[in-house]
């Protein structure tokens, strides 16, 4: 397996307990998890309420590792610096809600920041096509957006691969995340398809008798496996 197959795994911040979030920052960088994902939710675009920047902001200095912004809200612009002021190097918007999704883009590299774009399921891989050469990171959404503990969407699978031939064919360097149901029975087939980061939360929180290292290890050996 090339260096650059090697799987990314990134722990969504939503099962955690919201008033240990320090705490919970620091157990998901002991476990080995490669970046953070802060789901940021406005009870408009999806129906639910989740994290301000500042939120994000007071988190920060408790971990080394990467912080990913992922904008479910219906206007991202006009607050975009705000999450790179709150220590996001990477802020990812969804192509439904960016009037000039173009624009945005390159706004958030003008902060000093990776740009992302996140597709529902039933957005096309079109509508992002052109603005690919703007992009440090597609998001193929195999759930529908708004809620933590969803079932995976199998029927995802094919965009996922079209999105790897379009990324590899024009020889772009973008990563190719998925969020949404990815767990032990899952991570192996949207590896197959062509993913290489992969967004968790569930399948990281550990039950009782479990270590979060344990289930981190064991999702980034079922990629590795799926990809080799």
């Amino acid at each position: 397996m090339a260096q650059g197959d090697a799987p990314m795994l990134v722990a969504s911040v939503l099962p955690a307990d919201f008033s240990e979030l320090g705490h919970a920052v620091q157990e998901i960088e002991k476990a080995g998890v490669d970046r953070i994902q802060w789901d940021v939710m406005d009870g408009r675009f999806v129906p639910n309420l989740t994290f301000g920047a500042d939120v994000i902001k007071a988190c920060r200095p408790r971990v080394q590792m990467g912080f990913e912004a992922h904008l479910m809200v219906e206007d991202p612009d006009p607050l975009l610096d705000t999450w790179v002021d709150a220590g996001c190097e990477l802020v990812i918007v969804h192509a439904e809600t960016c009037k000039h999704l173009h624009r945005t883009l390159g706004r958030i590299h003008e902060l000093g920041a990776r740009a992302g774009v996140a597709l529902n399921p039933a957005t096309p891989l079109d509508a992002v096509t052109n603005v690919l050469d703007l992009t440090d990171l597609l998001l193929v959404m195999t759930v529908n957006p708004g809620f933590g503990g969803q079932a995976y969407i199998a029927s995802m699978e094919p965009k996922i691969a079209a999105a790897r031939a379009e990324i590899d064919s024009r020889g772009l360097d973008i990563e190719l995340e998925v969020d949404g149901g990815i767990g032990p029975k899952t991570i192996g087939a949207a590896a197959r398809a062509g993913a290489r980061v992969f967004c968790a939360g569930s399948a990281l929180f550990p039950k009782q008798g479990e270590t979060m290292t344990d289930r981190a290890a064991a999702l980034r050996a079922a990629a590795t496996e799926a990809i080799a």
